[in-house]
């Protein structure tokens, strides 16, 4: 009897063993794509980041020079570092509303559920230089749709992006509506809030609001996190808008941390230089889902009850 249950101890081992190693092997691929498209290139940028170097000629070590001069005297380090923060915000907090409210509702049962579920998505698939060129016509100063709107409104015309004023706030609005795949995702959470939780509130004479509040926005926190956090890194890195419609402009209130990063290596082959700013650009967004993760446990509901 004890060899029998010593046999079979031992066929379980061995099947968890052979289970383990099954997993390993199979992480395999991930952790090689970690490595050589993620840490190898990071640790790259940050060693190049030490030395003045142009791309053709010899690299020279300077240590910390980089660095120093970039928050010492680089006239654009501190308004880019602010500029890029202040477009991310806004960008993430409209997408993460308009995505939401729009996600649900085409959640609805309404005629043509999927054709406006694609006319919401295709804005992301785009090529982004269409994108961004049918957007300098809508926002052009003279004869642009919008401006053409406001006067017909009796309102003065408004130089979206010729403005400082107004020009992180409209390049945000295009970010805000190519933010299709947030609404896909928060369309695929919405699917899989338990309808039994709207049932019972219902009963308990809940109304529209309060089984949003109580029911549907706690089901939704793992996804809302997700979104968050993927808004947030891909806003932090912009570049795009700077480079196709504004050219960091005007003065410098769209001079993003990208933007920067591009014209030093780009326009002033100064690589190191540029490496210096990429990996400031790098602690900022680490900072951010730092604190992300580190407040998270603390409004994230999950259905099962393990938080972990």
């Amino acid at each position: 009897m004890s060899k029998n249950i010593n046999n079979s101890r031992k066929r379980h081992f061995r099947i968890h063993l052979n289970e383990e190693r099954t997993a390993y092997i199979c992480l395999i691929p991930a952790f090689l794509g970690l490595i050589f498209l993620t840490y190898l290139p990071l640790a790259g940028v940050f060693g190049i980041s030490f030395f003045r170097w142009t791309g053709l000629s010899s690299p020279k070590f300077i240590g910390l020079n980089n660095y120093i001069k970039l928050f010492t005297t680089d006239p654009y380090i501190k308004d880019s570092i602010v500029v890029t923060i202040y477009f991310a915000v806004i960008s993430v907090l409209g997408s993460m509303i308009y995505s939401l409210v729009i996600a649900m509702l085409l959640n609805r049962k309404v005629p043509a559920r999927s054709f406006f579920r694609a006319v919401f998505y295709v804005p992301y698939v785009l090529p982004a230089a269409a994108v961004y060129v049918g957007w300098a016509w809508l926002y052009e100063a003279n004869f642009g749709f919008f401006n053409y709107l406001l006067s017909k409104l009796g309102i003065h015309k408004i130089l979206f992006i010729a403005d400082s004023k107004y020009v992180v706030p409209s390049l945000a609005l295009i970010a805000v509506w190519l933010s299709g795949n947030l609404i896909v995702i928060f369309l695929a959470g919405l699917q899989n809030v338990p309808k039994v939780y709207h049932e019972a509130a219902e009963i308990d004479g809940a109304n529209g609001w309060q089984r949003f509040c109580n029911v549907t926005l706690p089901c939704m926190t793992p996804i809302i996190f997700y979104n968050l956090l993927m808004s947030l890194i891909a806003n932090l890195q912009i570049v795009t808008p700077a480079l196709s419609l504004t050219n960091g402009g005007p003065g410098n209130s769209s001079r993003f941390m990208t933007y920067l990063m591009y014209d030093q290596a780009f326009v002033n082959n100064k690589l190191g230089y540029a490496c210096a700013v990429s990996f400031i650009i790098f602690v900022i967004i680490a900072v951010f889902t730092a604190v992300l993760f580190g407040t998270s446990k603390s409004w994230i509901f999950y259905e099962g009850g393990d938080e972990k």
